[in-house]
């Protein structure tokens, strides 16, 4: 019988890690999931958090957030008062399907690589128009719009030895009004949609991001607030094929939550009930 494991771990990498990037070769940050499941194409692991990235950077153009930095760390952070997100935020940290041992090993960077429809971080740096900074195994850098970064159930734009080195989240999206909704099958369950409406402060537009019922991202952008009949026809007008379907919901399902919350979304953003 051929056994196919791990033969070794780098503990100790370079500050460029890809450049010694080859076949049979991941990632490990937190491990969590990497862990749980058989890996039978893998032989070496290369350990990410041995780099000391600092997990969270406030700056003056926004917050940047390491992509080693740990749920519970993200949970944890002191946000400024003017951040409105902050609630966001957390709530999107609540989201993870996990224990607190989970919480305390999961990496930001490791939900969104992992490229799941579910993948909380995924729908919070959506929602607040992240930026992503990734490095190729040449030394490269290049930066692509989270909203362009998953293409599919487990599909992302990544290259072969590339990785994600720190996310950006602008200031100003940290100051819009938010207003999310989600839904699972259990109070502890996996998101079957989770829905965020974000609207500038003072302002009349919305930008709703639909997540976890769709195998990728889906955003809806207004200058202004659409009215109900015009939101609910733009829900229904995304692709049938978009929609996922697993054990937590059919794509009819998906797309009725989605409906749903929408309206309750846009109708909270309208009201400013926050």
């Amino acid at each position: 019988m051929d056994l196919n494991t791990i033969t070794e771990v780098i503990r100790r990498p370079p500050e460029r890690p890809g450049a010694e990037w080859r076949q049979g070769d991941a990632w490990l940050a937190g491990g969590t999931w990497l862990y749980s499941v058989e890996q039978p194409e893998l032989r070496r692991l290369i350990d990410l958090t041995a780099l000391g990235w600092t997990p969270l950077v406030p700056t003056h153009a926004g917050l940047e957030i390491g992509a080693t930095c740990t749920v519970r760390d993200l949970y944890a952070f002191p946000w400024p008062i003017g951040w409105t997100a902050g609630h966001l935020i957390r709530s999107s940290c609540e989201a993870f399907l996990s224990s607190f041992k989970v919480w305390n090993a999961a990496t930001v960077g490791g939900n969104i690589c992992l490229s799941l429809p579910a993948g909380p971080m995924i729908t919070l740096t959506v929602a607040l128009q992240a930026r992503y900074e990734l490095w190729a195994p040449d030394g490269s850098v290049r930066f692509v719009d989270a909203l362009d970064f998953v293409t599919g159930d487990h599909r992302n734009i990544l290259a072969p030895g590339e990785l994600l080195r720190r996310v950006s989240v602008p200031g100003q999206a940290l100051r819009r009004r938010t207003a999310h909704r989600r839904f699972t099958l259990t109070r502890l369950g996996r998101s079957t949609v989770f829905l965020v409406g974000t609207q500038r402060q003072g302002g009349n537009d919305l930008q709703l991001t639909v997540t976890a019922g769709t195998t990728r991202p889906v955003r809806l952008a207004y200058d202004s607030l659409p009215d109900a009949r015009t939101l609910r026809q733009d829900v229904d007008g995304l692709p049938a094929g978009l929609w996922f379907a697993d054990p937590n919901g059919t794509p009819d399902h998906r797309r009725h939550l989605a409906r749903h919350f929408a309206e309750e979304i846009r109708r909270e953003l309208t009201a400013g009930d926050l």
